[in-house]
């Protein structure tokens, strides 16, 4: 997604998509749910800091391919995830559609818009604030998220997932067969913007807040769960050589 200074501004409703309906998000979740739990083997912790009911945003770290339906079946609630328009093609594109899932392209203006209409619902929107799969620390988080919490009156909860890529493994490749995986999910944030303060500060200073809070759940989820992120950034160095 777009930096601070793009998103500030609310986004045009003429660009906005049609805001995906709950039932589809249900879809999502029943089949994010055989990756997470039979493709692979995710344990779950924390999910009781996830409300049950009301707007919420999950703002995960991403370092592979699989983050996006992971996190989609971890998640105690249905929920929608903000997930690069590329991915929309062929028979992938169909099934991410049918289940509710956001396209982001171009300055993420129009995605923006639509997880807001979700929100506005009541609903659960799933973002990576890295912006791209890297190694997964949160040394860098757009302002996307902030924007959303901000504007759609939203809780934060900050996301760990663990163990999806491995150091020396291309971001695309997916986990092998029933391969140990962790999501952790940390206490909700309350981000609200202060009386006087400007809406480019405000997101400014809710991302920053953000960020602190899934550096610490990360660093720490990963020594308690023995899951080490990769050391590598594939967007910088190539993969190791096996």
């Amino acid at each position: 997604m777009s930096g601070a200074e793009s998103v500030t501004r609310p986004a045009p409703q003429r660009e906005a998509a049609a805001v995906p309906e709950e039932r589809q998000a249900r879809r999502g979740h029943a089949l994010g749910k055989l990756f997470a739990h039979v493709l692979w083997n995710t344990e779950v912790i924390g999910a009781e800091n996830v409300p049950l009911d009301g707007p919420v945003l999950l703002a995960a770290n991403h370092s592979g391919v699989a983050d996006g339906p992971v996190l989609v079946g971890a998640s105690p609630r249905p929920s929608h995830v903000l997930i690069k328009a590329s991915m929309f093609s062929g028979p992938v594109g169909a099934v991410l559609r049918s289940a509710g899932q956001i396209p982001v392209d171009g300055d993420g203006r129009s995605s923006l818009a639509t997880a807001l209409g979700v929100l506005r619902r009541g609903g659960v929107v799933g973002v990576f604030p890295e912006g791209s799969r890297g190694r997964g620390d949160m040394a860098d988080a757009r302002a996307g998220v902030a924007w959303l919490a901000i504007n759609g009156a939203a809780c934060v909860v900050p996301v760990a997932v663990l163990g999806t890529r491995r150091t020396g493994e291309a971001v695309s490749r997916l986990p092998g067969f029933r391969r140990r995986l962790v999501v952790e999910f940390g206490e909700p944030l309350s981000l609200e913007r202060a009386p006087g303060t400007s809406g480019r500060a405000a997101v400014a200073q809710a991302n920053e807040a953000i960020r602190v809070a899934m550096v610490a759940l990360v660093g720490a989820a990963a020594e308690r769960a023995g899951l080490p992120l990769p050391t590598d950034d594939p967007h910088r160095a190539a993969p190791a050589a096996h």
